[in-house]
């Protein structure tokens, strides 16, 4: 079954994509959550003219992401948490973490964009994320979990 996504689906693919999927998952899944609409003839046309379109808003948007990255990518993330017996933490740091604390540095980014690699930190040290700003714009960063005084 083709279809085309009306929004990003994780594992799947990114807005505006046309996608082969089997039948029960788009039938009883994407279409029915509006995920995902049937890829006819004249939808695949009205997509093609969107597209073409919206490729120039699309470097716009680019560059901006660009822009964030590269802020993003000069931060000097750290987290505090309370500390257990050795570096072991009371709970653990995740993505909601992050994004908070690059809030607080004037940059907002939502959480689901926001991969802590290994999922959750449940130890003090230093840490990797991927932030997925854009489709074609993807920042690596590093944040420390440090012990709360």
């Amino acid at each position: 079954m083709e279809l085309i996504l009306k929004q990003d689906v994780e594992n799947l693919g990114f807005k505006d994509d046309v996608v082969t999927v089997k039948n029960g998952y788009g039938r009883n899944y994407l279409i029915p959550h509006g995920y995902a609409m049937l890829a006819t003839s004249s939808a695949k046309k009205v997509l093609a003219e969107n597209l073409k379109q919206r490729a120039y808003k699309e470097a716009k948007l680019i560059e901006d992401a660009n822009v964030i990255a590269e802020t993003i990518k000069g931060l000097d993330i750290k987290i505090a948490s309370k500390v257990g017996s050795g570096d072991k933490l009371f709970g653990s740091v995740n993505n909601i973490n992050l994004a908070d604390a690059i809030a607080k540095s004037g940059t907002t980014i939502d959480k689901k964009f926001i991969k802590v690699v290994g999922g959750s930190v449940k130890r003090l040290g230093k840490y990797q994320a991927t932030v997925r700003l854009h489709r074609e714009v993807v920042a690596d960063i590093t944040f420390e979990v440090v012990s709360e005084s």
